[in-house]
């Protein structure tokens, strides 16, 4: 084939070649091309030719030598005009990266010939896209001659060599920018224009930096300032561009110096290639490979990992690393198979609460797939649970489903701050870290379950070894396999001398019917539990032992034999006998008590009674069916029914305390009734825990109606001694209406108002039920009321109400004291001109009293008035009597009597 003549194709096609031949071209390989050709590096300098070069050059440059740079012929004439080697075609690529096609010229050879010759010069770029060299394929013009119009102008080439690097520039496949000192773009070519989508007049003006992203801009703003400052003459960097629709390309930019023969600084031509394939690429590599070491590590740690906390931190980091996420947590299924957090990564406690529980799997769903969220804000989630997660600021998740054996346990979560869309190589390495993880929980679990085995199986041996009882097997004949020390102590035969013998070997011959009734519901699987027999030791000596006995089964269920635990319950029994026998004389010491006694248990229910409770209720109770009382019915004192619930013993009972001072009234069937005193008290056992409660049922009938007698006399007395001092009162009323002697008028009137006062106190003695204390209100009342009788109508006594038991033998010296003081009040204690008020109370705190009387007046010095008052005398006296301290004080005036409650006072 002749180039020479060939078409554009046959051209292309060789052309094609060249970067291979760039690489490690062979002699042969060149000497077969049917066109001349040969190869400069960076530098211009030669590094190869074929045979066919050097006939059209007519000799043969020397390769590497720097005197011959860019071209190996004797002389080039473009134009008509000798041109030197830095400006030769060659050069011009080097220089620009741009190719030239189909350029002609005239070579001179040394003997003075001359061809005309075409030259195809390309350039090599190296992986920045730099350029390392240049291949030039030239042939000579066939018929020789110059092909251009003889009547062109001189410059004609270089105008057509111009309108075609014009047009290459335009179109080549890498942006083109020409920058100025300032970075400012001068000039752009349509490829930069359709890379960023800004027209050549929004960019040309504009500097490199400001189409830089921030990131990137230091980096080329250092390089460029080196390139101005002559450091380097060309440099490449990667960097990112901005885009007029708001995104951004990857750009590998080389930087190239323009200068003048001076070397001073012109432009900047920056060739600017798209790398953003390249770097999605190798982004994507570079997380594949991330994943991967992600996964290798995991796989790494886990087996190390001795606890669930450590492969939950485990599996966190490898989950934030493989899916480059900063957040992460794990969920597995409580015993309600409820989803709950396990381990979590940079959540707060308020959006786990707020999503606890959710699961988008049923949890017995078989299979179980991957859930991913690109957008939250635009995901079918409760509207609540929605504004929990965009609150923690996560706007996509992935939920990972977690299997063990098979079985759905939980999910892992993996959380973006932005929306992302979860890729198909993410969501492979999602469920790879799901399933080591799920792996290393059974693993896990399996290794508790085996080390929890282990265990057990040690201290079961040690428990079977070092128990008191024995614990005996033996198969389904009966005969026995294993005998441990506690066997040996019951029964006294060393495992030597029974292993392999007949179970029948410890039962009595009267017993020996026992053993296949017992391997009987072995074998159907029953369990026996605390069976009392009797069994022969080696010895000849019987003992009474309790059996327990259960079938023991192999891995596939079947039984195989007999587990069998016997206790020796001799001292048991011997304490039952004993425990029987103080029963019995429990009993018969109640039933000789003459006094009602019943017990119940802790329900209530009746479970003894002696025969006194019979004769006393009148009826025969039913053990363990009546409650609370042994009564048909039971009545309050006042006559008011009482719910057999409600009694004494059912209080005692379900308030854990004895009750005493409690009455009440029992009706027997046949309508009589019977008033008595209970005296419940609970049984506990030696845990404290109530275990029951006796009673004793006491008859008051007898002191009931001494009580009435006694109350008929008082009656009587009372009703005597009423009439003695109405009779005394009216006999002193009359003398003193009837005296001369003013004195002896008041004396007379003190001594009726005293009677009055001791009248007033017996009637609240007499009045009440009990025979030996009295109210303290009741009696403060009454002598009130009787001394405010004696009073004018414009003195009034205003008393407290008063509260407090006292005993009747303080009743007639308080009363006295009462009347002197309240008389004594109302007579001197109004103020001039005024009516008067006198306030009185008696109070009472810790078992001991405080009586006080205040008036309005100035009050009184009770050591200047003492021996001139025979009435504040009476009071000394009679507060000597009780023990009592008495004291007067003054503004407001307040005689205050202090005394206790005690018997004797």
């Amino acid at each position: 084939m002749d180039v020479r003549n060939g078409t554009g194709s046959q051209r292309d096609r060789i052309e094609s070649l060249w970067p291979f031949i760039w690489q490690d071209p062979s002699a042969a390989f060149l000497e077969q091309l049917p066109v001349a050709i040969y190869a400069c590096d960076a530098r211009g300098r030669i590094l190869w030719f074929n045979s066919r070069a050097t006939e059209l050059w007519g000799r043969s440059p020397r390769l590497g030598d720097d005197s011959e740079l860019f071209c190996g012929s004797y002389k080039l004439f473009f134009d008509g005009k000798p041109i030197a080697r830095e400006q030769t075609p060659m050069a011009e690529v080097l220089r620009t990266g741009i190719p030239v096609r189909g350029l002609e010229g005239r070579v001179e050879r040394p003997d003075g010939s001359h061809i005309w010759a075409v030259v195809n010069i390309a350039p090599m770029l190296d992986q920045n896209g730099d350029v390392e060299g240049a291949i030039n394929c030239f042939h000579e013009r066939v018929g020789g001659g110059c092909l251009e119009d003889p009547a062109a102008r001189r410059d004609d080439w270089l105008r057509a060599r111009d309108e075609r690097l014009a047009a290459t520039y335009e179109h080549v496949g890498a942006g083109i920018v020409e920058a100025d000192q300032d970075g400012r773009m001068l000039r752009v070519n349509q490829q930069l224009c359709r890379l960023t989508g800004y027209a050549a007049s929004e960019l040309v003006g504009r500097t490199i930096f400001q189409e830089t992203l921030p990131e990137d801009v230091s980096d080329d703003r250092e390089q460029f300032r080196r390139q101005l400052a002559g450091e380097v003459d060309r440099y490449t960097i990667e960097k990112r561009i901005y885009c007029k629709d708001g995104g951004y390309i990857w750009a590998s930019v080389t930087s190239s110096s323009v200068r003048d023969a001076a070397g001073r600084f012109l432009y900047a031509v920056r060739v600017q290639h798209d790398i953003t394939d390249r770097k999605r690429t190798e982004g994507e590599l570079a997380r594949r490979r991330e994943e991967q070491a992600a996964l290798f590590a995991f796989s790494e740690r886990l087996q190390h990992c001795r606890s669930t906390e450590e492969i939950y931190d485990a599996a966190l980091a490898a989950i934030t690393r493989a899916l480059g996420c900063e957040r992460a947590s794990i969920l597995l299924f409580d015993e309600s198979r409820v989803m709950k957090f396990a381990a979590w990564r940079s959540l707060s406690e308020d959006y786990r609460s707020a999503v606890e529980g959710h699961s988008p799997w049923a949890p017995d769903e078989a299979d179980p797939r991957s859930v991913c969220v690109e957008d939250i804000a635009a995901a079918e989630l409760p509207e609540e649970m929605k504004q929990a997660i965009i609150r923690e600021g996560i706007r996509s998740a992935a939920f990972i489903p977690l299997l063990r054996d098979g079985r759905l346990t939980g999910k892992f979560m993996a959380y973006h701050s932005i929306p992302h869309s979860f890729s198909e190589a993410e969501i492979d390495v999602s469920l790879a870290l799901a399933r080591l993880l799920g792996f290393s929980l059974s693993r896990l679990a399996a290794e508790d379950a085996r080390r929890t085995a282990e265990r057990d199986t040690r201290q079961l041996a040690a428990i079977v070894q070092s128990s008191d009882d024995a614990i005996i097997s033996k198969d389904l004949e009966g005969v026995i396999q294993t005998w441990n020390e506690g066997a040996v102590r019951l029964f006294g035969y060393h495992k030597e001398e029974v292993i392999g013998q007949p179970i029948t070997l410890l039962i009595p011959p009267d017993r020996q019917d026992e053993e296949p009734r017992i391997l009987a519901l072995i074998r159907n699987g029953e369990r026996i539990h605390h069976f009392e027999t009797i069994r022969r030791r080696k010895d000849g000596s019987l003992i009474d032992i309790s059996l327990t006995l259960s079938p023991i089964r192999d891995r596939g269920g079947r039984i195989v034999g007999v587990s069998k635990i016997a206790r020796d319950i001799t001292k048991r029994k011997i304490a039952e006998a004993s425990l029987q026998e103080s029963e019995r004389r429990l009993q018969e010491l109640l039933a000789a008590i003459p006094a009602a006694i019943y017990t119940t248990d802790a329900e209530g229910r009746i479970t003894y009674f002696n025969q006194m409770a019979v004769e006393f209720a009148g009826r025969t109770p039913t053990l363990g069916s009546d409650e609370w009382c042994v009564t048909w019915k039971l009545y309050n004192p006042d006559g008011t029914f009482l719910p057999h619930d409600q009694c004494p013993m059912a209080i005692a009972l379900r308030e854990g305390r004895p009750v005493r001072g409690a009455e009440a009234v029992a009706e027997r069937p046949d309508g009589t009734r019977v008033p008595f005193i209970p005296f419940p008290t609970p049984l506990r056992d030696a845990s404290g825990k109530i275990t029951g409660a006796i009673n004793m049922l006491v008859d008051l009938s007898e002191r009931k109606q001494a009580e009435t007698q006694q109350r008929l006399l008082l009656n009587e007395l009372n009703h005597r001694t009423k009439n003695n001092m109405q009779v005394l009162q009216s006999l002193l009323f009359g003398a003193a209406r009837s005296a001369k002697s003013v004195e002896a008028r008041r004396v007379l009137q003190e001594a009726s108002g005293r009677i009055a006062a001791m009248a007033a106190a017996q009637r609240v003695l007499y009045g009440t039920t009990d025979a030996a204390k009295f109210s303290v209100d009741q009696f403060l009342g009454a002598v009130v009321e009787t001394v405010q009788q004696t009073l004018p109508s414009d003195v009034k006594i205003v008393r407290t109400q008063a509260s407090g038991i006292l005993f009747n033998e303080i009743a007639m010296p308080l009363a006295l004291i009462l009347n002197e003081l309240l008389t004594n009040a109302a007579k001197h204690g109004a103020k001039d001109g005024d009516t008067g008020s006198v306030r009185v109370g008696l109070t009472e705190r810790d078992g001991h009293f405080e009586l006080h009387v205040e008036d309005d007046g100035n009050g009184y010095d009770l050591s200047a008035v003492r021996n001139t008052s025979s009435g504040l005398r009476l009071v000394l006296g009679l507060a000597r009597q009780l023990h009592a301290d008495f004291e007067v004080t003054r503004m407001p005036s307040r005689a205050t009597l202090r005394f206790s409650a005690g018997r004797g006072a």
